[in-house]
């Protein structure tokens, strides 16, 4: 790359596609399309527009919205006046949100729509820093200024100055200040410069081969790095990014866009795998029969459901089941995992296109090191590492070893070929009375690759066995209760029901016998609804928030050492 900052490499693709499509999205009942030019001319004028209000160089503006085109529009505009984009999940609090914003300092905050709006009510009188409320959606209230608005503004700036500002921008300047999810106290903000997303694209580029011919299917929340990490490779790389209407519509939009890629976190895979086999536990004997005798037939209809064209995903954010990555492969859908944090800009171990080993996150992209520290953890040194934490030297300080190599808190092991495998979170590790050390994100991932269970929970430390929480998969339940004429009789749910609860214990006997003795679930609860953001056990890309569990089931898992 020649160029110096992101707005820059966005714009050497504008220079070359000009009238092709950039973004295609989905606006009132139809799918649209920008070009290249389009777009570009849209930040340009949300930028100036910007600029007329006083946002400058350094300035920080949060984005609390979904993931749609006025988000990546926001972040362009932020970017390219030299200025800080905040992202805010769309589920967080409004708590959370006013933690955010008064920790960045932030001068400026575009919210999506009237929901996100009323989250401001309550604080923002008390921080004195933000002056601009922007609304994505909607006419103008609560003394917020429409999107529109802006637009029309800065169609009467000064597109010279601008120019010239974006040209002056360093690599090194910052680029964004991502907030962590902060499940053990306040959020901390990850400042993450242009030339950090800059050598991520680079990594990208090097495992991945995406042409200007190519789709991609894009649906992740931006307020997360994997997502805008990719979302800079797009602007760079000059491949057409389609915007998803979000996880519920992910199946249909599959077959509407037809991509050649996507990204995704492990929980949509492992709903498209029960959704594929409630399918055959549903047919009719005889379509179950054809297909294990011509499994070509399954192939393609797998292939089908995500389009038909699909190349290659790559999944991140959590960890992916082995079993899972294989089966998909065998009918050719190949999902690539890979590795990274927040504070590594996304992925510093990725499994190419043309290198790649399953139950691996891949080898180290180029420029960056992996090393196993003598307790198990994984050190990363590379240009991909973040500045530090804003307004948090301390806590920056704990997160590097003496010699600067970061401190990523997981636990893994290299193999002789260079591959990366994550075997858990540090702090998430299980000892048992007896002392032996178990991963229970492997055990959770076996567990999920059951069609009847959704999620789940292990649960062991200082014990003398494990246990585990699971919720169930309400189709696949009910379509087996139909199956064999089980009926509620009373019962509140099915997981009371003693025939479901004895289908789940076969299911989880048979996944014992893959495990060693101590790491065998020896007792469950089935819980009565599932995990999920609004209900605290998710995060807002679907990863477990462990001790929010544990405590919220203390009663229940304490119970299952209790029984006789």
């Amino acid at each position: 790359m020649t160029n110096k900052n992101l707005v820059l490499d966005f714009q050497a693709s504008v220079s070359k596609l000009r009238h092709r499509t950039c973004w295609r999205f989905y606006r009132q009942g139809r799918w649209h399309r920008w070009s290249w030019l389009e777009v570009w001319d849209r930040v340009r004028d949300l930028a100036l527009g910007l600029k007329s209000l006083g946002v400058a160089k350094g300035d920080r503006v949060a984005i609390l919205s979904g993931t749609r085109v006025e988000w990546s529009l926001s972040d362009l505009a932020v970017l390219s006046l030299g200025a800080v984009a905040v992202p805010i999940y769309p589920s967080s609090t409004p708590n959370q949100v006013a933690y955010i914003l008064g920790n960045s300092g932030a001068k400026a905050v575009f919210v999506e729509d009237r929901v996100q709006l009323r989250k401001l009510a309550s604080f923002r009188k008390r921080l004195k820093a933000l002056r601009i409320v922007i609304l994505m959606e909607g006419a103008e209230a609560g003394g917020a200024l429409t999107l529109d608005r802006i637009l029309r503004l800065g169609r009467e700036g000064d597109e010279e100055a601008w120019d010239k500002g974006v040209q002056g921008l360093e690599p090194g300047a910052t680029a964004t200040i991502v907030y962590t999810s902060g499940t053990t106290g306040d959020p901390k903000g990850a400042v993450i410069t242009h030339l950090n997303f800059r050598k991520e694209v680079e990594a990208f580029q090097h495992s991945f081969d995406l042409g200007r011919r190519d789709t991609a299917l894009f649906f992740l929340p931006l307020a997360h790095i994997f997502a805008r990490a990719v979302q800079f490779w797009q602007l760079t790389s000059g491949f057409v990014q389609a915007y998803g209407r979000g996880l519920d519509a992910v199946p249909e939009d599959l077959r509407l866009i037809r991509p050649h890629f996507t990204a995704s976190v492990p929980r949509v895979f492992e709903k498209f795998h029960e959704k594929i086999q409630a399918a055959l536990q549903s047919g009719t004997r005889a379509k179950r029969i054809l297909l294990r005798v011509a499994p070509f037939l399954l192939s393609r209809r797998i292939r089908g459901l995500f389009g038909g064209r699909l190349r290659y995903a790559v999944s991140g954010g959590a960890p992916l089941s082995e079993d899972l990555a294989r089966f998909f492969d065998r009918h050719g859908v190949r999902i690539l995992e890979g590795y990274g944090l927040t504070e590594t800009t996304a992925g510093v171990c990725i499994n190419s296109q043309k290198r790649y080993r399953f139950g691996t996150v891949g080898r180290a992209v180029p420029g960056t090191r992996v090393r196993i520290a003598g307790d198990g953890e994984i050190l990363i040194k590379s240009p991909l590492v973040f500045q530090g934490y804003y307004r948090n030297p301390e806590a920056t300080r704990k997160s590097f070893t003496r010699d600067r190599w970061f401190k990523t808190g997981d636990v893994g092991e290299v193999d002789r070929d260079g591959f990366l495998k994550i075997t858990d979170r540090k702090k998430d590790l299980i000892i048992t009375a007896a002392g032996k050390n178990i991963a229970p994100q492997n055990i959770e991932s076996l567990l999920k690759t059951v069609p009847f269970i959704s999620h789940a929970m292990v649960h062991g430390d200082r014990k003398k066995f494990l246990t585990a929480l699971v919720t169930l998969n309400p189709e696949a339940v009910g379509r087996w209760m139909s199956r064999h004429g089980v009926r509620l009789n009373g019962h509140k749910s099915p997981g009371k029901h003693p025939e479901v609860h004895r289908l789940i214990r076969r299911s989880v006997e048979e996944m014992n016998k893959r495990l060693a003795s101590y790491e065998t679930i020896k007792r469950f609860a089935i819980l009565d609804r599932d995990f999920s953001q609004e209900g605290g056990e998710l995060t807002p890309t679907l990863k477990l928030k462990r001790k929010f569990v544990k405590q919220k089931y203390q009663d229940v898992l304490e119970g299952l050492y209790r029984q006789h």
